[in-house]
């Protein structure tokens, strides 16, 4: 069975296989992957993988109104926290991106309704060639823009474009992986 280079671990291989590229509309499984993505910037994915679980548990299961409500004594306690990556932008940035995931949910009535709109509500399939995969497209640029105007952090181009890919918005799955088709 053939899958994406990058899926080189156990633990990546099972992420890829199950989950990534696969179209998701969950509010909250949207939340927790905009707060993974944010904390990831300048490590692998695979630590943010590995923490995963213990995110969960730190940032009360994604809940954003729990989340958005996060004091500076809660931030401390997050710093504390060796189960997590221990970076007080990021975590500052987590509190602040819950409450304008909030402002854009009464909104638009979900995230999700907001966030699929910069791929015309459906999945853009992608046939790259992996020497061409970009670090950001287009989409990617203009949902970091409105997002950075809304006052959310961690959310440059790069980030939204691996969000993207993570959330199934975009199918970057390498045309010879099995899950290219399977998502479709």
């Amino acid at each position: 069975m053939k899958r994406c280079r990058w899926a080189k671990s156990k633990l990546l291989a099972a992420y890829h296989d199950k989950e990534w590229g696969v179209p998701l509309h969950d509010d909250r499984s949207l939340f927790e992957f905009l707060i993974l993505e944010g904390a990831q910037a300048g490590l692998s994915w695979e630590t943010v993988l590995k923490k995963r679980d213990n995110y969960r548990q730190a940032f009360d299961n994604f809940d954003s109104s729990l989340v958005a409500e996060y004091d500076q004594h809660k931030v401390e306690e997050l710093l504390t926290n060796p189960g997590i990556i221990r970076n007080r932008s990021k975590i500052n940035a987590a509190l602040e991106n819950a409450r304008a995931y909030l402002m854009v949910q009464e909104e638009y009535g979900s995230f999700d309704a907001y966030l699929w709109q910069f791929v015309n509500e459906q999945p853009k399939r992608n046939r790259w060639e992996t020497s061409e995969l970009p670090v950001y497209t287009a989409e990617a640029e203009a949902l970091s823009k409105d997002l950075k105007h809304r006052g959310f952090k961690f959310v440059g181009p790069t980030i939204c474009y691996a969000f993207m890919q993570a959330v199934g918005m975009v199918n970057d799955h390498e045309q010879e992986c099995f899950r290219y088709d399977e998502i479709g």
